[in-house]
């Protein structure tokens, strides 16, 4: 019987919060998932933690530095529960909260859905431009795709592994988020929300993502557009 979900780990130099983040993800969801750590050629001591932290069911891969999305697919290569999600190394999102993702997926058989931070009444950015750019990209996707998400960018995406498998996703940065957001739409996969978490961290804090990145963004957006449907099935 395969487990139910697969949590894939992109870490690259997360020494500081990775061990809070192990310890919180495993008390939450290791009863119910398979982790899959991806150390993205971190240059400090995040794959020694890994490799200390990790149980002796948990997949701990290392790789050269290629970026947050060649990481992640990855950590997709290796996935084997029904459902497969992405965990971010630092603490902004709440692992606790994945438990209540999968059981709404698994109640109403769906193939896809994303933890909505906008669903939820919090602290939404540390700095504004943060928030805004992101409303715009949610905007932008729903505009061109016919979606009607609140919060494209999220890091929870929890989609059924089988689909995933049939992804030809090739995006190594911070671009494989808009591209496998895409790739769902046009395969016509409806994709639901849920409210979560959101404890955002400033730059100084270590956020790798900034504005060279939302252009980049935009631009696959644009770019698959104009891509005809076969082009996003394996």
């Amino acid at each position: 019987m395969p487990v139910p979900l697969s949590i894939v780990v992109p870490v690259y130099n997360e020494e500081r919060t990775l061990p809070v983040l192990i310890e919180r993800l495993l008390a939450s969801c290791g009863d119910i998932a398979q982790a899959i750590f991806v150390d993205d050629g971190s240059r400090d001591r995040s794959l020694e933690i890994l490799r200390s932290l990790a149980r002796p069911g948990d997949v701990v891969v290392s790789k050269p530095n290629g970026g947050k999305g060649s990481a992640v697919r990855e950590g997709y290569r290796h996935a084997q529960g029904t459902y497969t999600i992405v965990q971010d190394a630092d603490l902004e999102y709440s692992p606790e909260e994945i438990p209540s993702l999968l059981r709404y997926a698994q109640e109403h058989d769906l193939p896809a859905i994303f933890g909505s931070r906008r669903l939820k009444i919090q602290k939404q950015f540390v700095h504004l431009a943060f928030f805004v750019g992101g409303s715009m990209l949610t905007r932008i996707c729903n505009a061109l795709y016919g979606t009607r998400l609140t919060d494209q960018p999220t890091c929870y995406k929890m989609v059924r592994t089988d689909i995933l498998k049939t992804l030809p996703l090739c995006e190594n940065d911070f671009r494989f988020d808009p591209e496998l957001t895409v790739m769902l739409a046009r395969r016509g996969i409806v994709i639901r929300e849920m409210p979560i978490s959101y404890h955002p961290r400033s730059i100084a804090e270590g956020k790798k993502i900034n504005w060279r990145d939302w252009f980049k963004w935009v631009w696959v957006f644009v770019r698959l557009r104009c891509k005809p449907n076969s082009a996003f099935v394996l």
